[in-house]
């Protein structure tokens, strides 16, 4: 149970902050992307800033021997850059320059009841799901893959 409080937490922290820095609103996420017209580059201050904080925030929890409410850290063991890694972050670009969402922006806006932002989801989900059930043999249901470490 304390490790559902705590993920409650965390995320009503980081929807908060993502609120809080207008990463919900598309227009202002479009605008970032505008560089030759209606350029804000505000959101360049907020990923910056995010950039700091997990990067301290890192190192300092890596110290630890292992997470509060797990025996081990569950980190990625593939280091390689490969086809799938990038369609996926071209596919996730393209649609954050269309649609103005992303998913950490997103999933803040259904809860604040924006029209688009649930139409996003909607549409995001379904994506995920043909991802993992048409795209990658073998995969059958929607739990994580087991990785090695």
């Amino acid at each position: 149970m304390p490790a559902l409080a705590f993920a409650l937490l965390a995320g009503l922290l980081f929807g908060t902050g993502i609120a809080l820095s207008g990463m919900i609103n598309p227009a202002k996420v479009l605008n970032f992307f505008d560089v030759a017209g209606t350029w804000d580059p505000s959101l360049a201050v907020v990923m910056g800033g995010a950039l700091v904080v997990t990067a301290v925030g890192y190192r300092l929890v890596m110290r630890r021997p292992a997470p509060v409410f797990d025996v081990r850290f569950h980190l990625p063991t593939r280091r390689q850059i490969d086809v799938p890694l990038v369609a996926g972050a071209s596919i996730l670009g393209i649609g954050w320059g269309i649609a103005g969402f992303c998913p950490g922006g997103s999933v803040p806006a259904v809860g604040l009841l924006e029209p688009d932002a649930f139409v996003f989801v909607a549409s995001m989900v379904a994506g995920i799901a043909f991802s993992r059930f048409a795209l990658q043999p073998g995969a059958q249901t929607l739990e994580p893959r087991k990785t090695t470490s």
